[in-house]
């Protein structure tokens, strides 16, 4: 069974590599078609999401395997009966071992265990200001589109910036079907998204890769993604 292609993927890696002020890319056409086309009907409906929105983001997040969201804590491993088929395989996979290594391959990053797999979601008005996690250095953080109908110029995907002002901004994908958006996060990693102003859902799927040691644990702590 192929998921991500891969192929498609490798071409994307030296880009990337060579990026500044930080790690970056965008990858289109990044799941198999029919296996994408299964997640895309499947994705949770908004309307079971819980609300995050503080000063700086209006957004709603889905957490696998927690019925709240609990922003400081590492995924749950293994399945989840409330999600679909697909959904599940996708998740299996992205905690295997060669998921790992072709993004650590891809990317130069030494990442070798998943910490985060979640759903985040915006509406019209839904928006999140530029921000820094600098959680590195040994952090990649993966954001997979679920939506189509987007037009070129229009908000809602997640843009990359030089700094943490929207005037600054490097990068901002507007095909968000079956797409993918990736940095490595550091003390430059400025991103966010802008506010939405159509009547379409932006549905994602964040995934975050990080270097874990059994005896001294996450390189960036315990941190919010």
């Amino acid at each position: 069974m192929t998921i991500i292609n891969w192929e498609n993927v490798s071409t994307h890696s030296t880009t990337f590599q060579n990026q500044s002020p930080f790690k970056f890319g965008f990858v289109e056409t990044i799941f198999e078609n029919s296996f994408y086309q299964k997640l895309f009907e499947t994705y949770p409906k908004l309307n079971e999401f819980k609300d995050s929105s503080d000063m700086s983001k209006s957004q709603f997040v889905m957490e696998w395997g927690k019925e709240k969201y609990e922003h400081m804590e590492p995924v749950i491993p293994g399945e989840d009966p409330k999600f679909g088929k697909e959904w599940n395989e996708l998740k299996v996979y992205a905690e295997s071992e060669e998921f790992i290594k072709m993004w650590r391959d891809f990317s130069g990053v030494p990442v070798n265990k998943i910490k985060a797999f979640k759903f985040i979601a915006y509406r019209n008005g839904g928006f999140q200001l530029p921000h820094i996690h600098n959680v590195g250095p040994s952090t990649v953080q993966l954001f997979f589109y679920f939506s189509k109908g987007w037009k070129e110029g229009e908000a809602g995907g997640t843009y990359m910036a030089s700094e943490e002002d929207e005037s600054k901004i490097i990068f901002e994908p507007y095909n968000l079907d079956n797409t993918m958006a990736i940095f490595h996060d550091g003390p430059t990693s400025a991103h966010g998204t802008r506010m939405i102003t159509n009547n379409l859902e932006r549905k994602a799927l964040q995934i975050t890769l990080e270097e874990y040691n059994d005896e001294t644990g996450w390189t960036g702590g315990n941190h919010k993604i």
